[in-house]
């Protein structure tokens, strides 16, 4: 069936003549709709795939090749990891026309860390003991402690620049001071982002960019041939990947992301307490199975939630290698051998294929799973908001995030004090050897614990009409960044 959906496609598409796309417009494609456009109040990383660089900055950002790069700050300068001082570019200015300066930062930062703020990252900006205005170009921010992280974390989108005076319709209708400003967002079917003729900085070679969502792999296969779309960054059907790459109206653009896919195992549920039951799981686990079922072979084993482009990463894979005689034995061990566990599955296709192929898995050594589909937003809600679930299958996109594993009431509640020392360390370095050895320890604890059962890194299968240039081949953030994009002559 699939087959013949495919070569009705591929005939469609030669059978039929469409417009070539404007030189100055491009249309996206994107599996999941954000389900708002506010990157400081939502976990959705379909929000910063939207907005990133485009229609929102923050004082620092993620370049394409992961490193930290100067945003709407010009510069910074600290002597002791403690104290930053950052210096605003001048003449910038917000969608709506009012100017950007040092009382919009400390705002943005200050409604980040309040006591009843919603950013999903709230964390980040939890060593934050005061940020002030030196003059109208120039603020200073004061850390708890040492912290030579800190442009990184300011990097993020949830850390991202915003307006007291448009805050109130930012979820809908936002407003940055990006190159793009918000155009219209058509529920259910698309967003369109127009070039903004104030942008402080070079100009976009496009003056509109939409986005459209299409979750279905054949869908977007289809879409793809017919010409509806101009560029899937994130293309979810890597079993058509080789029939796009033998077409020569077509690039296919394969790299990494900071994605750590996991089965995330909630702790607070009384089997998965056991740290033997937690290795149980973890060993029931063939990763290339899975990579292979699930996404074709995309996809790089882990065994800990570390990307494995990142020099400080250490191969732990061995310490969960497949071994189904080894999770039975744990599991009588334990006393689980009759254990039932719901497995709740967001809409995407690594999670929805994955599950089915993991569940089978499980189920051969002892270890049955009820299976629940959910969209996005009940699976934010349920999941990752209130955390009622036993197991789940999601990719953690956000960059090096291995300090998750030391929040309080995050949605695995997980605890381990050994962790938080090493992460606390960790906050207080500043040179670049203790950094590195205090990430390798982190990895070692959560991966000897078990926390959760690692699976592997998404890897970024773009796919692009022919003539376009610029995209992202590596994703190092959540984001679709249009800034250099273009048409080839």
């Amino acid at each position: 069936m699939f087959a013949r959906l495919m070569q009705a496609a591929a005939t469609a598409a030669l059978l039929a003549t469409p417009a070539m796309a404007a030189q100055d417009a491009i249309t996206l494609a994107m599996v999941l709709e954000p389900p708002n456009l506010d990157p400081t109040g939502g976990a959705a990383a379909a929000i910063d795939e939207v907005v990133y660089a485009n229609l929102f900055e923050g004082l620092t950002r993620i370049g394409p090749d992961g490193s930290v790069k100067p945003g709407l700050a010009e510069r910074w300068d600290t002597a002791d990891g403690r104290t930053y001082t950052f210096h605003l570019r001048p003449g910038v200015r917000f969608h709506d026309g009012s100017a950007f300066d040092a009382q919009d930062v400390i705002f943005s930062l200050n409604r980040a860390r309040a006591p009843d703020s919603t950013n999903a990252q709230k964390a980040l900006f939890e060593g934050i003991e005061t940020v002030e205005a030196l003059d109208p170009q120039t603020v200073r921010i004061t850390l708890k402690a040492p912290d030579g992280g800190f442009p990184f974390k300011l990097a993020w989108g949830d850390a991202v620049m915003v307006d007291d005076a448009s805050i109130k319709d930012i979820a809908t209708r936002p407003i940055g001071t990006g190159p793009f400003q918000f155009g219209e967002w058509k529920q259910g079917d698309h967003i369109r982002l127009d070039a903004f003729d104030g942008y402080w900085g070079a100009k976009p070679a496009l003056k509109t960019a939409t986005f459209r969502f299409i979750g279905d792999p054949t869908a977007a296969f289809a879409a793809m041939m017919a010409g509806d779309v101009d560029a899937f960054p994130i293309y979810p059907a890597p079993e058509t990947l080789a029939q796009l790459q033998a077409d020569p109206r077509f690039k296919v653009l394969v790299g990494t992301t900071e994605g750590e896919t996991i089965l995330a195992m909630n702790h607070k549920t009384a089997a998965l307490s056991d740290r033997r039951v937690r290795k149980a799981i973890a060993h029931a686990i063939n990763r290339q199975e899975l990579i292979d079922g699930a996404m074709f072979g995309y996809g790089t084993p882990i065994g800990t939630h570390f990307a494995p482009h990142n020099p400080d990463y250490l191969d732990l894979t061995a310490q969960s290698q497949y071994d189904p005689a080894l999770s039975k034995t744990l599991l009588a061990e334990a006393g689980a051998e009759n254990l039932t566990l719901r497995l709740a599955l967001p809409p995407t296709p690594y999670a929805r294929r994955g599950g089915e192929i993991l569940a089978a898995e499980l189920r051969a050594v002892g270890v049955q799973t009820q299976i629940t589909n959910m969209e996005w937003a009940q699976w934010l809600e349920q999941v990752f908001k209130n955390a009622d679930y036993d197991l789940t299958i999601i990719s953690h996109v956000e960059p090096m995030d291995i300090g998750i594993y030391g929040r309080e009431s995050y949605y695995f509640n997980y605890a381990n004090p050994d962790f938080n020392a090493a992460m606390a360390k960790l906050d207080a370095a500043t040179d670049p050897a203790e950094r590195a050895s205090l990430l390798k320890q982190a990895q070692k604890i959560i991966a000897e614990d078990h926390a959760n059962a690692y699976l592997f890194q998404l890897a970024k299968t773009g796919v692009a009409k022919a003539e376009i240039e610029g995209l992202w081949e590596n994703a190092p953030m959540p984001a679709n960044d249009l800034t250099a994009v273009h048409w080839r002559d």
